[in-house]
């Protein structure tokens, strides 16, 4: 029987997870479908239960919805716990378990895949959501010595500064997408 699986997310036209993922189910030999779930903004819970409802095996949290996400799961991860974030949903039993993969995936490629050494580092995230949250204490496990996080919106990135006990900093322009510039 194929296993479903989605990525869930507005916007979700962009995502690779798709296709990424039915690569690695080709290469493991695995039967899977993975599909693109567009919530509507105010709607992910209803969006989410319903995937599972209908027979959805797990899901991948993308923007803006992770730390919905983490509201709406049953029990968390370490991780996921720490940071108040979720990007992975899966069913154990009959709760729903919420994970979080980005800061381990993102120190992994940064050192194993990059080579780039972390202990020490000075490192800029910008913005403040869930992805930001979810990869600040894996950086700072991983030895990076100064993290500043940048963001538009400033009580976001003193809120996030304050938690993770590290720098905020306030971008105070904008980026007009259609010039490709900032204004």
């Amino acid at each position: 029987m194929t296993a479903r699986y989605a990525v869930i997310g507005n916007p979700v036209e962009h995502s690779l997870s798709p296709r990424i993922h039915a690569a690695f189910a080709r290469a493991e030999g695995q039967d899977i479908r993975y599909d693109k779930l567009r919530a509507p903004s105010d709607e992910f819970a209803a969006a989410a239960q319903t995937f599972f409802d209908g027979g959805g095996s797990g899901l991948n949290v993308t923007v803006p919805f992770k730390e919905n996400a983490w509201r709406w799961v049953d029990c968390h991860d370490a991780a996921a716990a720490t940071s108040g974030a979720v990007n992975t949903i899966v069913v154990e039993g009959n709760a729903m378990r919420g994970c979080n993969t980005d800061g381990a995936g993102l120190v992994r490629d940064l050192s194993a895949n990059l080579g780039w050494e972390l202990t020490g580092a000075r490192t800029l995230i910008v913005g403040a959501g869930g992805a930001s949250r979810g990869i600040i204490g894996p950086l700072v496990d991983a030895g990076v010595r100064q993290l500043t996080v940048a963001n538009r919106t400033k009580a976001k990135a003193e809120f996030l500064a304050q938690r993770f006990g590290i720098a905020a900093a306030v971008i105070l322009a904008r980026v007009d997408a259609a010039a490709h510039t900032l204004v």
